[in-house]
């Protein structure tokens, strides 16, 4: 692996912590667009392949990495060269993480993340958890979006949102990001995005569920409008914008995972409607179906501040309690009827 460069200027590395298929796919545009790119997972013998194939062979075979994204050999080296580092780990894997930058962290660190969904012992999202680790000091932004890493990796049209309540730092990192196939937005609306990425990957569940009973495309928008609803609902409830919602973070991210099956949530979720076990449909899907994790932590968190969500709860029962998905239609269908706008 290449020996990595010390930070001195504004042309230092990105760090890119998490070498799976998203972490390299943003990775690999980073490193398009010319800026230096340091890519690290945790994942010592893994490493080594990705620098000797100069590609992610497990997770975008076909994506060649660009002569500017190098493989960090260790953390603490790609923390010290690099003044911005992107965390792109699962949500129940965040708050460790953080905790090991905190001991490698360095005056200039800037931290974003494409990690989506509440922590499930707390219910916090992550800006929480990273305020709770590093304290307020630290420039934070969050990367979200309707964005698929295999279409990333391919350098095919893509757009996605990056909001930081420090709009230096989201115009900078968009600026970084942004080529001739791929351009970035920002908002200053970290809770909105935030609950955009963890409410989709739960409803994409449940659109899943509802193509695999064959249920058809009338079933499959009202779930996906009335799932717009309930992620509105809970958002400016936790203090987010209600214009954030009509964007790419909210309905652009909520069609994508909901209608296509690149989507490891909705796969899933069609996995249930045949009949598998949620934990047979994890481990054939073979990477973190956080959808899953983020049903329990949604209703836990829907509950605390007293907020309807009835599509959000039956994606729940099904996939925690058992309950026949066709069972937990019938409850959504029977209920009492109302405005639509109520």
């Amino acid at each position: 692996m290449a020996s990595v460069p010390e930070a001195n200027s504004s042309s230092a590395p990105i760090a890119i912590l998490g070498a799976g298929s998203w972490g390299t796919a943003l990775a690999i545009q980073f490193a398009r667009t010319g800026r230096p790119t340091l890519l690290w997972g945790r994942d010592a013998a893994q490493l080594q392949e990705l620098a000797r194939d100069r590609c992610n062979k497990r997770y975008l075979p076909d994506a060649a990495f660009p002569t500017p994204l190098q493989i960090a050999p260790d953390l603490a080296a790609a923390l010290r060269s690099a003044r911005d580092v992107i965390v792109a780990v699962p949500s129940h894997a965040l708050r460790s993480l953080l905790e090991q930058i905190v001991r490698h962290r360095t005056p200039q660190l800037r931290l974003a993340w494409a990690t989506k969904g509440f922590e499930l012992t707390t219910g916090l999202l992550p800006h929480q958890v990273a305020e709770q680790v590093l304290g307020r000091d630290v420039p934070c932004a969050v990367i979200s979006g309707p964005t698929f890493a295999r279409e990333v990796g391919a350098g095919l049209p893509t757009a996605m949102t990056i909001a930081a309540s420090d709009e230096t730092f989201a115009r900078d990192l968009a600026h970084s990001i942004s080529g001739d196939n791929f351009r970035a937005y920002t908002s200053t609306d970290m809770i909105g995005v935030e609950i955009g990425g963890a409410l989709k990957n739960v409803i994409a569940i449940g659109a899943g569920i509802s193509d695999g009973l064959g249920f058809g495309a009338n079933t499959r928008i009202a779930l996906i409008t009335r799932g717009l609803v309930e992620m509105t609902r809970l958002g400016v409830a936790l203090g987010a914008r209600r214009e954030t919602f009509m964007g790419l973070a909210g309905l652009g991210d909520l069609v994508l995972t909901c209608t296509d099956d690149q989507s490891r949530n909705r796969r899933c979720g069609l996995a249930i409607a045949a009949g598998e076990s949620v934990a047979h449909a994890q481990e054939r899907i073979g990477q973190v179906v956080e959808g899953v994790l983020a049903a329990k932590a949604v209703r836990e968190v829907a509950a605390r501040v007293n907020v309807e969500m009835p599509i959000c709860e039956q994606v729940y029962r099904v996939v925690y309690e058992g309950v026949p998905p066709q069972a937990a239609v019938k409850e959504l269908m029977r209920r009492a009827l109302k405005p639509e706008n109520s």
